[in-house]
């Protein structure tokens, strides 16, 4: 069966291989140490719930992809990019979030029954936690073959 270590540690590995990511973290948010700059940027991966069918159990997932925005000194001449590297942390967290979920729509990973099938929605976030972060969240369901027998 393909259960939820194969769907976590599957997820894990996506996000470890993409260039954008120093971390990856599993469970409550609360439960990561937002404080320390050396973790960013960071994916985080929450399950919110699994579904278990006739052949499949398809989990709800959650990914969050974070990093620190740093703010400039200098004086701001352009009021649409700002003093801050903002729009370019929420560039680079949605194209690794964009890769990942492509993984498991079309690749190798779905290849290997870890399929996501629907489109998937990314929400922005800036300013969520303590210190100055921005990201993505993306939610989606995650298909699993559920090879388990009955007796």
């Amino acid at each position: 069966m393909k259960g939820f270590y194969q769907v976590t540690d599957k997820l894990k590995t996506l996000l470890n291989a993409e260039p954008f990511v120093n971390t990856v973290t599993y469970g409550s948010i609360d439960d990561v140490d937002l404080d320390k700059q050396s973790i960013f940027p960071l994916s985080h991966i929450i399950v919110n719930n699994a579904v278990v069918g006739t052949k499949t159990t398809t989990f709800s997932i959650s990914i969050l992809a974070m990093d620190i925005v740093d703010i400039s000194n200098d004086e701001v001449t352009d009021t649409f990019v700002g003093n801050d590297n903002e729009q370019d942390v929420l560039n680079t967290q949605l194209a690794l979030l964009t890769r990942v979920i492509n993984e498991l729509q079309r690749g190798d990973s779905y290849t290997d029954k870890y399929q996501v099938q629907e489109d998937v929605t990314c929400e922005p976030f800036i300013d969520r936690f303590e210190n100055k972060l921005a990201g993505w969240t993306a939610t989606f369901s995650v298909m699993a073959v559920n090879d388990m027998t009955v007796c």
